[in-house]
Formats: structure tokens, sequence, C-alpha cells
């Protein structure tokens, strides 16, 4: 699963990097431990262009009775997309994009875990593939929601879980956000593992454990713990 990540990158950067128009809320604070059930930045894209701003982590479906259900909505597996009520329409018409810089997952070792932090090799930030949907209150307030798909893991996560977020090549982005296209088979072919030479990752400390450790101390390389 992947249910911590990080964005700790400028909003110019981001903007930068996902070529979009200026979000509703311009201010954007580093992230070193984003969990579940939080407002996250996301990119979709309109019809015409990309656009940033914030969805709640945990999707909750249009159909839903309640918005209790999106806690358990944090992640898709990729290989079961198109089995779900709850994601096989998303994936025709609600696709997102999650930016990130790292994420977390913890290694197991002797009954024990270490925490680590997963990254590009060179630091840079990441596209993960994400489905979203809006859902309606009783009270009539609108949430939007998502979830972040997963897939199973490369050579380098295959040793720390048995699942990882879906990270898309930047030369599928684009396919990936477009609103016109669904040809589910083409979208669904790139939810692949990404290339393991890519990354790397390295043990960090179990403060990250605590979703209120949202600080720079969550970044910092540890020795291993056991």
């Amino acid at each position: 699963m992947c249910g911590r990540y990080t964005i700790v990158v400028s909003m110019e950067e981001l903007m930068l990097r996902y070529l979009s128009d200026l979000p509703t809320n311009r201010y954007h604070t580093p992230r070193y431990n984003v969990a579940p059930m939080q407002n996250v930045m996301a990119v979709v894209h309109d019809g015409e262009k990309n656009k940033l701003g914030e969805l709640r982590w945990g999707l909750v479906p249009s159909w839903a009775s309640d918005d209790k259900i999106g806690s358990k909505m944090i992640n898709a597996r990729a290989e079961t997309i198109l089995e779900k009520n709850s994601f096989k329409t998303l994936i025709r018409r609600k696709r997102a994009i999650v930016p990130a810089d790292g994420f977390y997952e913890w290694k197991p070792h002797g009954g024990k875990k270490q925490p680590m932090r997963i990254t590009m090799k060179d630091g840079s930030i990441f596209s993960m593939a994400a489905l979203y949907d809006t859902w309606t209150a009783p009270d009539g307030r609108k949430i939007s929601t998502c979830t972040i798909i997963t897939t199973t893991p490369n050579n380098l996560m295959a040793d720390i879980h048995d699942r990882m977020p879906v990270i898309l090549r930047p030369e599928d982005e684009a396919e990936w956000l477009n609103r016109g296209n669904d040809d589910v088979s083409r979208l669904t072919g790139l939810l692949l593992p990404y290339p393991a030479d890519m990354m790397r990752a390295y043990p960090v400390s179990p403060i990250v454990g605590n979703v209120k450790n949202d600080s720079p101390e969550c970044l910092v390389e540890q020795p291993v713990l056991f």
C-alpha cells in the first residue's frame, strides 16, 4: 500500500513541473509526512489545461451513503481496478496525479519494522497515479476525494513491501490526465512498477510513524534500527 508520502518542493516548482494554472489556494507549505484523510495537492485536467488543487486523500464514491468509507479507500489496486464498482468508472473519466518527492514504507525485520523513505535517485518530483470523485453530503457540501493506485513492487521495493504506488513515467503523464482519452486498455497499461534503477531507499527515524510529526527531521537518513 501507499500510506504516507512527502512533498517538500515549492509551489513554483510544482507549477513549472505540471504547467498548471495558479491554484485557488496559492499557498503550499512543505509536507514531510502526508497521511490519509488529509488534503493533498493533486493535478487534474479540465479538458483544456492542467489544474493544481486539493483533494482529500481517501476516496468517497459519489454514490456512497456517507463519507466514512474514505478511510478504507486510500489505495486502489491496479490489477483489480476494473472489477471494483468504486473505481471502474473513474478510470475512464476522473484520473489525477498526486505529486510527491518521496514516500514511506516500513521494512519488516525479525518481527520489527524499519521505516524507509523511497525517492528518485536525483531527488526529483514524481507523479503518483490517482483517481478522484466528488461526493455530495446531505447538507449539500461537495467533498472531492482521491485514491492512489498501487501495483506490484519493483526489485528495490520487493525487499521492503509487497506493494508500491504507481509512478507514471513523465512521458505518460499527459496521456493519463487527458480527459478525452477513454482507452481503458491503454490506460491500465500505464499502471506498472517504476524502474528500480531510477530509485533509492534509505532508513529514516521512527518518528514518521506518528502523523503529528511533520518536520524536516522526518527526511533525515538514520542508522538502521536493527
